[in-house]
């Protein structure tokens, strides 16, 4: 039997989740366990939960109210390269995912999707973090009875949600593959990175 799509890397993005965890510090070293030669997309897949991890525990940081405004711009600069790295790895899923369709025929009545399989990945991603973090507070024993049925309510919520952008998900990429949908991929046209497009840096060549 075919294993879907969003099962393997919903899988992988929870082994990512609870691997970050077992030291639960945004500085650790960072090992990717899926070979890029023998399985590049879980490699892909891997790579891209830990940098949305990694990315969740700086945003908790960085809204400490008491945070040093010196170490706190150092964080906002993380964050800034973290951004950058997550959009990279969304176009490297979607190049992945462009050679693997690149051999089926859109039909003359086929439409293209809001967003590109990457993005809704990117999505199911951040969900993961969403789930893992929400059943922490829903499970929280020295939180309220009231806070920990409010937070089950909201996991209830997430849990849905991941089955349904997971559905959308594998039925997108089942519909490239039989040429119902085509893709189309846009690269990046990010402004703020770029000395010749952003007004400030361009000012200090």
């Amino acid at each position: 039997m075919q294993i879907m799509f969003t099962e393997k890397a919903n899988k992988i993005f929870q082994e990512v989740i609870a691997t970050y965890h077992i030291v639960d510090d945004p500085y650790q070293s960072f090992e990717n366990k899926y070979d890029k030669e023998n399985d590049l997309l879980g490699h892909l897949l891997y790579r891209k939960c830990w940098i949305d991890t990694v990315q969740w525990h700086y945003e908790d940081i960085i809204r400490d109210p008491n945070i040093d405004p010196v170490e706190a711009l150092v964080l906002k600069r993380k964050i800034d390269a973290s951004n950058q790295d997550r959009t990279d790895m969304v176009e490297y899923i979607d190049s992945y995912f462009l050679e693997e369709y690149k051999s089926a025929s859109a039909k003359s009545d086929a439409t293209i999707n809001t967003e590109s399989p990457a993005w809704g990945v990117d999505r199911l991603s951040i969900l993961a973090l969403k789930v893992y973090h929400m059943n922490e507070e829903a499970t929280r024993t020295e939180a309220s009875a009231d806070h920990r049925a409010s937070c089950q309510v909201k996991l209830d919520i997430l849990l849905e949600q991941r089955v349904d952008l997971s559905t959308a998900i594998d039925t997108l990429l089942n519909d490239i593959k039989s040429g119902d949908k085509y893709m189309k991929v846009y690269k990046q046209m990010k402004m703020y990175n770029d000395d010749e497009l952003n007004p400030v840096l361009r000012s200090q060549k």
